[in-house]
């Protein structure tokens, strides 16, 4: 593992001085009791923080709204896989051997770790080389056109669309849910006035299961105009 933790270094260009934080970052709960998952619990807190610091300076002029929304396209799970694969982050994990099988490749699994090598980088030496990391891994997207990383959620836009023809608001409503507690699925669908249901979306959490929903009926909603 030491030659496979030394080419993760040299990618994020950081060098743990505790090496047992970087090995505690890429374990994952299959693979036994000590595992990442409260370094991705501190992760979470630290990348929302640093992220939201460097908005804030860049985008002097913008609102509070318009800052959320830009902190919720760059710090969610679709985001975070998407950086976690370009480090290859998922060929480094520690992973029990159901989840070998999937070979570490799942988003959510690829964000959590993500977040957990943030609080790990903190934990080593603290916030302002761990603001450095972050500014190298995020640097192209927070580079990237504003008016795409302003771009509202599918749940907002739809809410939107709903009070602007005086309807009452979306309604998303738990049809299923699969899996052990630590890895469920769910199944959401959504329902808007004046237009027929669509089929349950699928996600890891209830809150992306109604994203996909919400994005499904606006792709319905735009066909039926």
């Amino acid at each position: 593992m030491t030659k496979e933790v030394d080419r993760l270094e040299h990618s994020l260009h950081y060098f743990f001085t505790d090496k047992s934080l970087i090995l505690t970052a890429l374990t994952h709960r299959s693979f036994g009791k000590s595992n990442n998952e409260r370094l991705e619990f501190l992760g979470d807190s630290i990348l929302g923080y640093l992220v939201a610091e460097r908005l804030f300076q860049r985008f002097t002029a913008a609102p509070e709204g318009a800052l959320s929304r830009m902190r919720s396209s760059l710090v969610n799970q679709t985001t975070l896989s998407s950086i976690a694969r370009e480090l290859d982050l998922g060929g480094y994990l520690r992973l029990g051997y159901g989840e070998k099988k999937t070979g570490g490749d799942r988003d959510s699994i690829l964000a959590d770790a993500l977040e957990a090598l943030i609080a790990a980088i903190y934990l080593d030496s603290g916030l302002e080389n761990c603001g450095r990391v972050v500014e190298s891994l995020f640097e192209s997207r927070l580079q990237g056109d504003i008016e795409i990383v302003q771009q509202k959620d599918p749940k907002t836009q739809l809410q939107e669309f709903s009070q602007a023809r005086g309807h009452k608001l979306p309604e998303y409503s738990v049809v299923k849910v699969e899996g052990e507690a630590h890895n469920q699925i769910f199944y959401v669908q959504c329902s808007v006035e004046g237009f027929a249901k669509i089929d349950a979306c699928v996600g890891s959490s209830k809150r992306s299961a109604e994203q996909a929903a919400a994005k499904e009926m606006l792709k319905s909603i735009e066909d039926a105009n």
